[in-house]
């Protein structure tokens, strides 16, 4: 294996269960319309690396270069507000196609939270795969548990705070989250939102624009229609 320091983010995205229901269209276009948001997100983040899509979140990494290691944060802030935008974008077309069913209807309800730290991480290949494991790792995802109170936000962990504090919002709130098999750390958040700056309302998307994107959701949600496929909630 091999190690090296890494920025771990984690975009994910909440109020996916809730979002679901047991109807089979509404199922099959909420597994549509969730992949087409991770999609565009991770499209958002080119300097970031895909380590893994794990259920509803996008787990990303970026080395952190050893010749200017205080862009860390700003790195971070950047991508986040980036990701979240593009998020939003995608929400919002899915939002206003011709579909009436529940899982393009109510896709309003899923908000966006990331979780972020830098560490020493270690690759390890399985059957194939890179996966990065380490501490550092574990510590990334049990930060995403924490009682944050509100809906969309950015985390960061102390480790990630110091890299360069002064390059951070005014506005951070703190928390000590007791993370199971690490103990009681210190962490940092702000809104998300407010890391887009002053960025023009998203623009209301043409009548051709709406009806493509419900033909995309009829077309790849045919799948899940004909039982082809399993929506993540099944599996």
């Amino acid at each position: 294996m091999t190690s090296a320091r890494a920025a771990l983010l984690i975009a994910d995205i909440g109020g996916y269960t809730a979002y679901m229901s047991s109807h089979r269209m509404t199922l099959a276009h909420a597994e549509v319309n969730t992949a087409r948001m991770l999609d565009r997100m991770i499209g958002a983040a080119p300097g970031f690396d895909l380590v893994e899509i794990e259920g509803d979140a996008a787990f990303l990494s970026r080395k952190v270069d050893a010749r200017d290691p205080d862009t860390t944060v700003t790195d971070v802030l950047r991508t986040a507000a980036a990701m979240h935008r593009a998020f939003h974008v995608e929400r919002h077309y899915v939002a206003k196609n011709l579909c009436p069913c529940g899982g393009c209807k109510q896709v309003g309800e899923l908000k966006l939270k990331f979780v972020a730290h830098v560490g020493e991480v270690a690759t390890q290949t399985i059957r194939g795969r890179d996966k990065l494991v380490g501490i550092d790792v574990i510590l990334v995802h049990r930060l995403l548990k924490n009682s944050v109170p509100i809906p969309e936000y950015v985390l960061l962990s102390e480790d990630l705070y110091l890299t360069d504090a002064g390059a951070l919002p005014d506005s951070l709130g703190e928390i000590t989250p007791d993370l199971e098999g690490i103990g009681t750390v210190r962490a940092y958040f702000a809104d998300v939102a407010q890391l887009d700056g002053e960025l023009p309302p998203l623009p209301d998307p043409s009548w051709r624009g709406r009806l493509g994107s419900t033909l995309t959701a009829v077309r790849e949600g045919l799948p899940y229609m004909l039982g082809r496929k399993k929506p993540r909630l099944q599996r």
